[in-house]
């Protein structure tokens, strides 16, 4: 999607997907070949100003790599989800980071982790880079030192394989609702 906000100084919300596998009991970790930016980056998109951040993930992961909540797990530290009556609750966030992206231009990212336990089911949107790979921190690193993924990728991947996955909850990513919020009294 097109940049919300193009004037200098300005900030799009974004959502980045980090989606870790463990078929063999080795960590891999998706990432694509951005078709703009020609590095290898972490799923994820522009939050629309008619979505949610929750939504947009949604539409982002079916996007850009074919999966739907009902496929991931979400890294979380609390497996009990807050009950409140007039809002809708979200998944907290492993990071939230503001990066320029050019001449100008800002991005400030909610990014959450995500567990796969397979390759998705969905294919991929037409428009969308078809260059997904399945790395190895070791390959992502190697990525990154040749120049085609982003060190900041390699970072936060090794950050939440680290320091999230064995402190942080592995819940069903579908257990947080697509909604909006309804009208009502307070």
């Amino acid at each position: 999607m097109p940049h919300i906000h193009t004037a200098p100084d300005q900030h799009d919300l974004t959502v980045s997907a980090y989606i870790m596998r463990f078929d063999d009991g080795t960590p891999r970790v998706l990432v694509h070949m951005h078709r703009k930016h020609h590095l290898l980056l972490q799923i994820g998109g522009h939050i629309e100003l008619d979505e949610t951040p929750w939504q947009a993930m949604a539409h982002e992961l079916a996007e850009e790599c074919g999966y739907t909540f009902d496929e991931l797990a979400i890294l979380q530290p609390d497996d009990a989800l807050l009950e409140i009556t007039h809002a809708i609750v979200h998944p907290v966030p492993v990071l939230m980071n503001t990066h320029v992206i050019a001449d100008s231009h800002y991005h400030s990212d909610l990014s959450f982790a995500f567990i796969a336990a397979a390759a998705p089911r969905q294919s991929i949107s037409e428009g969308e880079s078809v260059d997904l790979r399945w790395l190895t921190m070791q390959e992502l690193a190697d990525a990154a030192t040749q120049g085609i993924a982003a060190n900041d990728v390699v970072n936060i991947y090794q950050h939440i394989l680290t320091r999230y996955l064995p402190k942080y909850y592995s819940i069903p990513a579908s257990r947080y609702s697509l909604d909006k919020p309804h009208s009502s009294s307070m």
